[in-house]
C-alpha cells in the first residue's frame, strides 16, 4: 500500500516507492482535503440511492465505485473506495493498482463528485437562513459526465428508485466487467462511444422508454463525436444550449446535467416539483425570481430545498 496526500508533489514513479501496506498490495491511499464543515451522510446518502448497481455502491458511509480513464491511449479500469478521514477535514482515498499512472485524474474526478472546491462560508453568507440548518452541504458532482448525463434522463418523470433499476440494467447491458474486492463493484459504465453503435430497439428492451433510448444514443453520439464536453470548465451557456437541442432534453434536464456534471454552482432546475413544493410556488417565472437572492450558489439552495423538504430528485 502506497500513501501519500494531496499537497505531496508526485509522479506515477514516486507512487511506486515505498508506502504502507493495507489490504490490497500495491494499492493506494491518499488524501484530499477541503474547507468545512461537510454534511458527509448528506452527500453519500444523496449518492447512495441514486448508486448504478454494479458500478457504484454506498455501505455504512463509504462510496466505492468502478473507474475507466484513458492516458498516452491506454485504457485504466480500476476501482476507488472513499470515506472520511481520521484527521479532520479531509477525505481518504483507496485505489486500486491498476489506476497507478492515472491517480491525478482520479484525484481529480473525486474532487468533483464530492465538491471539494466548495467555500462553504462564503456560500453560507448568500444563502442565509436557507442554509444555517445543514451547513457546508455540497452540491454532488460527477466522475463521468456522460455516465451523470444518462442517469438525467433515465430520471425524468420517474422515482429515484425506478431510474436506479433502469441504470443498473442499462451498465449490466452495455458496461464491461472490472475486477474489484468488492462483489457489489463488478462493471464499468459503458462508454459514449459503445452507446453510439447501440440500437433503439436495445436500449428499450430494458424497459426504457423509446423516446428516452433516442435521447440518450442522441447525447452518446454528441459526446463521442467530441460535440458535446460533459466536464466543469466549458462555456455553461453553450452546453446547456447544446444539451436542450438533444431531442427529449428540456430545462430540467440541461440545468440538473449543468449542476452536476459541469459543476455549475449557479445551475437551477426551476420546474423541479421538489424545489417547487419547497418554495410554495407552482409558477416557474416566479420561482426563478425568488431564486434570484440566491445567485451565483443557486444549485446549493436547491440542495438545501430538496433536503429540507424531504425530496429529492
Amino acid at each position: 500500500m502506497n500513501r501519500f496526500e494531496e499537497h505531496d508533489p508526485f509522479t506515477p514513479s514516486d507512487l511506486k516507492r515505498g508506502g504502507r501496506h493495507r489490504e490490497g498490495a500495491g494499492d493506494f491511499i491518499f488524501q484530499l482535503g477541503y474547507d468545512g464543515p461537510m454534511q458527509w451522510e448528506i452527500l453519500v446518502g444523496f449518492l447512495g440511492k441514486r448508486s448504478i448497481e454494479g458500478v457504484e455502491s454506498v455501505a455504512e458511509l463509504v462510496y466505492r465505485r468502478s473507474v475507466r480513464l484513458h492516458h498516452r491511449d491506454r485504457e485504466h479500469l480500476g476501482w476507488i473506495e472513499v470515506l472520511p478521514a481520521a484527521r479532520c477535514e479531509k477525505l481518504e482515498v483507496r485505489a486500486s493498482s491498476t489506476l497507478t499512472e492515472v491517480i491525478p485524474q482520479v484525484m481529480e474526478g473525486v474532487k468533483r463528485l464530492f465538491d471539494l472546491g466548495c467555500r462553504p462560508a462564503e456560500i453560507a453568507a448568500v444563502l442565509g437562513p436557507l442554509g444555517s440548518k445543514r451547513p457546508g452541504i455540497r452540491v454532488p458532482g460527477a466522475f463521468d459526465g456522460f455516465e451523470m448525463a444518462v442517469r438525467a434522463i433515465l430520471g425524468q418523470q420517474i422515482t429515484v428508485k425506478a431510474a436506479r433499476t433502469l441504470a443498473g440494467r442499462f451498465a449490466a447491458a452495455f458496461g464491461e466487467p472490472v475486477a474489484s474486492p468488492f462483489p457489489e463493484i463488478r462493471l464499468s459504465f459503458p462508454e459514449p462511444k459503445r452507446i453510439a453503435r447501440a440500437s433503439i430497439s436495445e436500449i428499450a428492451s430494458l424497459g426504457i422508454v423509446s423516446q428516452r433510448a433516442r435521447s440518450i444514443l442522441s447525447l452518446a453520439g454528441a459526446v463521442s463525436d467530441g460535440a458535446l464536453y460533459l466536464a466543469p470548465g466549458v462555456d455553461v451557456e453553450e452546453t446547456v444550449s447544446a444539451l436542450k437541442a438533444i431531442p427529449g432534453i428540456g430545462p430540467w434536464t440541461a440545468q440538473y446535467i449543468a449542476m452536476r456534471a459541469l459543476s455549475w454552482p449557479d445551475a437551477f432546475p426551476h420546474t423541479d416539483y421538489g424545489v417547487m413544493k419547497a418554495l410554495g410556488e407552482k409558477n416557474p417565472a416566479r420561482v426563478i425570481q425568488a431564486a434570484e437572492k440566491w445567485r451565483p450558489w443557486r444549485a446549493y439552495a436547491v440542495m438545501h430545498l430538496w433536503h429540507g423538504e424531504g425530496e429529492e430528485k
